[in-house]
């Protein structure tokens, strides 16, 4: 690769102001793609557009160029390994540019796979944020859209897939030749192909233009677990749902006709959200048990990468720097839409615990940005697909939710894809939707959340008075709610409640005085709605609390909240490890939601083996084995705690042979 493979945001600013891309025709001959020694495939681009300058670049990454052809005339080949240089263009041109790619084993452009179970060969893309280049020449850049005519040849028998629904089937020598309809406009790196003896399962959503068809696939020696399980079903469900769904919250029906999900080896992102075929890791191919947890992820990655068929698809970023405008709100929407349509009650809660606390670690790393960052390269691009983008910027969006309120937060989405559909946006074009259907300035909400690091901390001093002050370092405006929680028995019982709006270092709690709730709140719980972002420290009373009665407390939410907050407390060295350690040991198996259970056990299990003083270790491990090892056997027979708690003991093995003999005996 040369140095001219890493694209500016200027010099591609520049190039789209030379440039009115129209339509992309692509073919790519993938018949030798079975052979053992397969390392390359032959491919061509012609690509139709206006120009206002006599001279551009096309992007191509691959193993050579062979011929390039500008209005019908040859130019001679002028390749620097990433960019074919084009002149002569005039205000309408047709250039053609044609070589030979190479397959990937790294998960970046055409990823080939040989499947070891049976040999059979498997191929798929994945582009973002600039790998389309590596398949076929392109104008790599998202605000360079096109409409897209893709050909496949490929091996007679193999599934071949596109982003539009099949056209047309041929035989051709060797194999068989398949061209798919034109898409509606796109930018490249959502563009797909996939080719190979995958196994599917065919569906119908009833849209409200007609209906849609859907496909799950997967690789054939997978087939058992995904097919042939009816597991497959499951994700048609949570399909049909979420269309319904985005489309009325979003005010237009899916636009990109069918609507395939396909489950690729080897694949080294979570998933990825190309219009009408949408690939995901086979991770969410569940071989053995699997939690409702593990259900509910996968339900949500799918529900993720739908909500970008309106965020990120239809209406596209610019430019890398506003990367956010689609991940942020599609991770929002994921959970949402669990919520709303996918069948999961609890998303909610397990996006307490695990997107933001995700987020939390990633904004106190020294590699920590702005969720608005500033991108002048494909290079830096790359570096900002991580918690900061994804979790806190769906974290801040749940702020945002709160603070314009949530039916202004939707009807503003609906303005800003009528306005935008199919085009390119910037954070200013969604926060004018939003500040005209809300009526609340977000310029100043904008600073404060989008454009800053880290995080503020929350806190609540209980004053001689009986007076409550809620304490915030970092200052941001919140809106939240304050949890008021007392002993009845053993039991912790929500007394009260306070919703506020603050800005400030320091804010008095009006608490409500009935009874005196705001004197005999055993624990106090900043932020017990998970409606904001922020590090919630609670004080020594409420620790006290929450280490007698964490898992008495009903609201799931609360308790992600508290688990949360007593394992922030433990990494920053707050709160003794032994402590934590106890805290798991009490409640975890008292713990009822899968998600909070399994990231309490994953967090114990951390904290003996980097927290716990060295000295401690040994007893410490053996110790957690024993109480992992009791909570296996309590838990009910073929439940998600018991599984839980399986692999908890698992892991706890890797640290202690107390249970040795036992667990030899189990495996055997």
């Amino acid at each position: 690769m040369t140095s001219t493979a890493n694209l500016t945001r200027d010099e591609t600013a520049a190039r789209a102001a030379g440039i009115r891309l129209k339509t992309v025709d692509v073919e790519v001959d993938l018949r030798g793609a079975a052979s053992r020694d397969a390392a390359t495939f032959a491919t061509s681009s012609t690509l139709t557009f206006e120009a206002s300058v006599d001279a551009t670049w096309i992007d191509f990454i691959g193993a050579s160029v062979d011929e390039v052809t500008v209005n019908g005339a040859p130019q001679p080949v002028d390749w620097d390994g990433s960019r074919v240089r084009v002149n002569g263009l005039a205000g309408h041109n047709v250039v053609t540019v044609r070589g030979t790619g190479r397959y990937s084993t790294s998960g970046e452009g055409l990823h080939r796979f040989r499947d070891p179970v049976d040999d059979a060969v498997y191929l798929y893309t994945q582009y973002e944020p600039a790998d389309s280049r590596r398949v076929y020449p392109v104008f790599e850049q998202p605000d360079l859209k096109a409409q897209w005519r893709f050909v496949v040849v490929a091996p007679d028998g193999w599934e071949v897939l596109s982003n539009g629904a099949e056209a047309a089937r041929e035989p051709v020598d060797g194999g068989v030749r398949v061209a798919f309809a034109e898409t509606l406009p796109l930018s490249s790196y959502i563009t797909a192909v996939a080719a190979g003896p995958y196994r599917r399962v065919d569906g119908v959503w009833d849209g409200p233009d007609g209906p849609v068809p859907l496909g799950v696939l997967c690789r054939a020696s997978l087939a058992e677990y995904l097919v042939d399980s009816g597991d497959a079903e499951e994700i048609l469900g949570i399909t049909r749902r979420g269309l319904d769904f985005f489309g009325e919250a979003f005010g237009r029906p899916y636009p990109w006709g069918k609507y395939d999900q396909i489950f690729v080896p080897e694949y080294n992102l979570g998933a990825m959200e190309n219009p009408g075929l949408v690939t995901f890791t086979e991770r969410y191919v569940f071989r053995g048990a699997a939690t409702v947890a593990q259900h509910e992820g996968r339900a949500n990655t799918i529900l993720h990468e739908m909500a970008h068929m309106w965020f990120g698809d239809l209406a596209t970023m610019r430019w890398w720097d506003d990367l956010w405008l689609k991940e942020s709100f599609a991770d929002f929407s994921g959970a949402y839409a669990a919520v709303a349509a996918g069948g999961f009650p609890d998303a909610w809660v397990t996006f307490a615990s695990r997107r933001k606390g995700w987020a939390y670690v990633q904004d106190q790393l020294p590699t920590t940005h702005p969720i608005v960052a500033d991108i002048p390269d494909l290079e830096a691009a790359k570096l900002n697909f991580d918690g900061i983008t994804y979790a806190k910027g769906a974290s801040v969006l749940k702020q945002l939710v709160a603070f314009v309120g949530e039916d202004a937060f939707f009807r503003g989405a609906r303005r800003y894809f009528a306005d935008h559909a199919f085009g390119n946006t910037t954070l200013a074009d969604l926060l004018d939707a939003l500040e005209a259907e809300s009526g609340r300035d977000l310029r100043e909400w904008s600073d404060a959340w989008l454009q800053t690091t880290g995080m503020s901390r929350l806190s609540v001093s209980r004053g001689e008075d009986g007076v409550l002050t809620l304490v915030q370092s970092d200052p941001r405006p919140h809106r939240l709610t304050v949890g008021l929680y007392g002993f009845e028995g053993e039991r912790l019982v929500r007394r009260g409640g306070v919703e506020l709006d603050i800005a400030g270092e320091r804010t008095t709690v009006e608490a409500p005085a009935v009874g005196g709730v705001a004197s005999i709140a055993d624990l106090i719980v900043p932020n017990d709605d998970d409606r904001t972002y922020a590090k919630v420290i609670l004080d020594e009373r409420s620790t006290d609390a929450a280490v007698r009665a964490l898992s008495t407390i009903d609201d799931a939410l609360a308790r992600a909240v508290v688990w949360a907050a007593l394992w922030d407390a433990t990494r920053d060295g707050d709160l003794p490890a032994a402590r934590y350690l106890e805290v798991v040991a009490r409640h975890a198996p008292a713990e009822e939601n899968a998600a909070l259970l399994a990231d309490a056990l994953a967090h114990a299990q951390f904290a003996i083996g980097h927290y716990v003083a060295g000295a401690d270790r040994s007893a410490g491990a053996a110790a957690w084995l024993e109480t992992a090892w009791r909570a296996l056997w309590a838990a009910p027979a073929g439940s998600d705690a018991q599984l839980a708690w399986a692999r908890a003991v698992g892991a706890a093995a890797s640290r202690s042979d107390g249970r040795a003999a036992e667990i030899a005996a189990i495996l055997a």
